[in-house]
Order: structure tokens, then sequence, then C-alpha cells
């Protein structure tokens, strides 16, 4: 990771502030120009893993992730053991992101840490703000879900393709929709069946 601590102080301060061209565009353009690599490696081509590692701020052991990826930053991105993210992920990382071990990414997800003012003439100047997103261990995120800045989903929960989550969501619960609500917790219907009416194999 090349980004100056001073830029990531700035992005990962919660406060709103305007984008420093002469000092966030050539430290922004270094990790794009990263990302441009890996996108352009075969998936199973080593060297992508290694780009990658030097890319994010953290990626653990066993760790996945579909080409294309897209991001803003990747050294504002934690991910843990075991993470398997499917393509297309996006990542509005000016803030942070942490993703726990263990978690599913569908595809066509879009984590989204960064907003900006609603005031018009801050905009003009390109003020923006950013609150970490943390999601929990063993989480499943369907297929073309958003999250938006600030938002914990606990661990093992599971969030419903196509939802827009802009609250907390609690550990062990099912939750799904625009904006995403739970609409229940993880239950012993679940340990049996694994999909509708379709029974889990004992020998699983």
């Amino acid at each position: 990771m090349t980004v100056p601590q001073q830029v990531l102080d700035v992005l990962h301060s919660g406060d709103v502030y305007l984008w420093d061209g002469e000092l966030m565009d050539v430290a922004q353009q270094e990790q794009r120009d990263i990302l441009r690599r890996t996108n352009e490696l075969p998936a199973v081509d080593p060297e992508r893993e290694r780009l990658l590692r030097t890319y994010f701020a953290e990626m653990g052991e066993n760790t996945w992730v579909e080409p294309p990826l897209h991001a803003n930053w990747g050294c504002s991105t934690h991910l843990g053991n075991q993470v398997y993210a499917n393509f297309n992920l996006t990542l509005v990382d000016d803030g942070e992101i942490f993703i726990g071990d263990h978690t599913m990414i569908g595809p066509n997800v879009t984590l989204v840490t960064t907003g900006h003012p609603i005031r018009p003439d801050l905009r003009e100047r390109l003020a923006q703000f950013s609150e970490p997103i943390h999601i929990g261990r063993n989480v499943w995120i369907g297929a073309n879900v958003t999250v938006l800045p600030g938002v914990t989903i606990g661990d093992n929960a599971v969030i419903g393709a196509c939802s827009l989550v802009t609250k907390d969501i609690p550990a062990n619960s099912v939750a799904v929709g625009s904006p995403c609500r739970v609409m229940r917790e993880i239950n012993e219907h679940d340990n049996e069946y694994y999909w509708r009416d379709r029974r889990i194999p004992v020998d699983l």
C-alpha cells in the first residue's frame, strides 16, 4: 500500500472535507494502476493475488475476489479469511470497509462508504464524507445488493438479492428489501432445509 497516511487520515476521519486534487489524485492513481493490472490478468495468475495483497489494506488466507473488481482505493478495505466475492464487486471505499471471515458476496454488489452534503454549494466544491461499513463473519450478501455508509451487518446474517441496506442488520437474521428490513431470525427450519422445502442431505 503506497497511499500516504496523511491522505488516509482525511478519508477515514468521518468529517466532511474538500477533495484535495494535488494530494489525493496522485495517490489514487497509483492504486488505480494496481487495480487495472489485476483486472487484466487471468483469474488464476499468481501475480494477480500478489497484486491484490498489495492493493487491499488486508486480505486473509484463502480469500478470492472474482474479476473484474471496481474500487475507489482498495487500501481502505479489509478482507478476512476465506472471503468469496463474485464478479463486479464495487467498493466505494474512501471510508474503511471491514469484511469478516467466511463471508460470501454475490455478483454486482456495491459497498458505499461515501456521501456528499445536501447543500449544493458544498457539492460544487467536491465536498464529501465517509462512514465505515462493517460486515461480520459468515455473512451472505445476495446479488445486486447495495450497502450504504455507516452500516453494520452482524455475523451469520443473510441479505436478500437486490436489497438496499440503509441501516444496521442484526446477527443471525434474514433481511431483504429496499430499504432492507429484517424478515426473521435464522431458525430451526434453516437447520433442516436449505431452500424452500428442500431438505439438507444427512451426509452434509
